[in-house]
């Protein structure tokens, strides 16, 4: 059942002073944000995000908190839960996903309804990971799902810039006085009869054609630092098709150890099952098995 909307709490306020602190004294870069009031103020909405960076999460709360004065919610790993991040993601009332269970990724889902129809604003990425190519990975159908069952929009959200700063798998870089570009696109509305795969491909088209926009005007890279710009567009980061491939074969993975963990579990009940028979249920299941053998 739907609770009531998160609000504002100095635990928010001072993470909001101590953020801008990082950006604005500290690395100085320089922001280009636009269309936060797309972003509603009285009603729950589902952020979505292009993940290329792992400062896009902060780089997308900040402007909701600072302008539009409310918290934001976020859908992330459940690993993150298990490190330094815990406390800042149970005092945000972020919600934990577990992507090695398809049944964990279901209830997490739920959950992501539950909070936008209690109002609050929520984000997640619906690539699922970060895109270490840097250009759009194909979109899961769950974020589209979670806005049509709660009956809210989903805003899309284009950032580019911190990458250069927290690239996935690799060391931070003291990259000062950059632009960092974030971008609030108009509400895409999902109908409660609409296809959620038909749905979430115009969903991603949309934002793919926005992250072009933002990376055309974005000042080009100088001479053999070019390492964060696609290489589509000429530079010199994963090539997407085989950043893809490794993808894939991580999520084939994940379902592997997901299936195997489903055949151990189902074969520890039935031994149970077996167990809890009455004794002459095992007697009479034994016999029949020493004649069969026999036979």
């Amino acid at each position: 059942m739907a609770g009531e909307p998160q609000q504002l709490n100095l635990f928010w306020h001072v993470l909001k002073w101590v953020f801008e602190f990082f950006v604005l004294v500290v690395m100085r870069w320089k922001l280009d944000i636009s269309g936060v009031t797309h972003v509603p103020r009285d009603r729950g909405a589902l952020l979505v995000f292009n993940h290329h960076s792992q400062l896009d999460g902060p780089m997308v709360a900040l402007p909701v908190v600072r302008r539009r004065g409310r918290p934001l919610r976020f859908l992330g790993k459940k690993e993150h839960w298990e490190g330094r991040l815990r406390p800042l993601l149970e005092m945000s009332k972020s919600v934990p996903v577990d992507r090695s269970s398809r049944e964990a990724r279901a209830g997490a889902l739920d959950a992501v309804v539950e909070a936008l129809e209690s109002g609050d604003l929520l984000a997640m990425a619906p690539e699922g990971t970060i895109s270490e190519s840097f250009d759009l990975m194909p979109f899961r159908t769950g974020a589209v799902r979670a806005a049509q069952a709660a009956g809210v929009p989903i805003v899309p959200v284009i950032g580019w810039g911190t990458h250069r700063v927290v690239p996935k798998g690799q060391p931070m870089r003291s990259t000062r006085r950059i632009p960092v570009v974030v971008r609030f696109m108009e509400p895409f509305e999902v109908a409660p009869d609409a296809d959620p795969v038909a749905a979430t491909a115009e969903l991603e088209d949309r934002m793919r054609a926005e992250l072009d926009k933002v990376i055309a005007a974005y000042p080009a890279p100088t001479p053999g630092d070019d390492w964060w710009l696609p290489r589509r567009l000429g530079g010199s980061a994963i090539d997407h098709d085989q950043f893809l491939a490794q993808h894939e074969a991580r999520l084939a993975a994940w379902d592997a150890r997901d299936a195997r963990r489903r055949a151990r579990k189902s074969h520890q009940q039935a031994r149970k099952d077996a167990f809890d028979e009455p004794r002459g249920g095992r007697v009479r299941r034994w016999v029949a098995s020493m004649r069969r053998r026999a036979a």
